[in-house]
């Protein structure tokens, strides 16, 4: 069954000066206001769409590896997954960091490793996002 999810942004104004909210429809899980000085300066209490899209890409992340480590007979404890997505402007998204730290009772370090790479290839947000550096950094705890 395909599932199609949505989100909606109303925008007001020009770019630099202008300002919008983006709602996750599908959810009903929030609005949050956003400006292109949020995303081009950073500022706290307005998301930009790099933050929407490392969300994404960690929530999708933790499903990939935690189905892939539980398929091996090694279910996680925990997996706590953090995607920093890096916005220059004029240049675009310039790539994605995926941050692990995971509790996994009875692996071995190279086999973690392994279902991490695997799971940085086959998670179908890092599909998506095939045309920037997508860079992994796994522990174990």
């Amino acid at each position: 069954m395909a599932v199609t999810s949505e989100a909606k942004t109303q925008w007001q104004g020009s770019l630099v000066e202008g300002s919008g909210s983006t709602a996750l429809i599908s959810s009903g899980a929030g609005e949050f206001p956003v400006t292109w000085a949020a995303r081009s300066e950073g500022q706290t209490g307005l998301t930009n769409p790099e933050e929407l899209l490392g969300a994404a890409h960690s929530a999708c992340y933790s499903m990939a590896l935690s189905h892939a480590l539980t398929g091996a007979g090694l279910p996680p404890t925990s997996l706590e997954v953090t995607a920093a997505v890096t916005f220059v402007p004029g240049e675009g998204i310039t790539g994605s960091h995926l941050l692990v730290l995971a509790t996994i009772p009875g692996i071995d370090e190279e086999t973690f490793n392994t279902h991490a790479q695997e799971a940085k290839t086959n998670c179908p947000v890092s599909q998506a996002l095939t045309g920037i550096p997508i860079t992994l950094e796994a522990t174990l705890r």
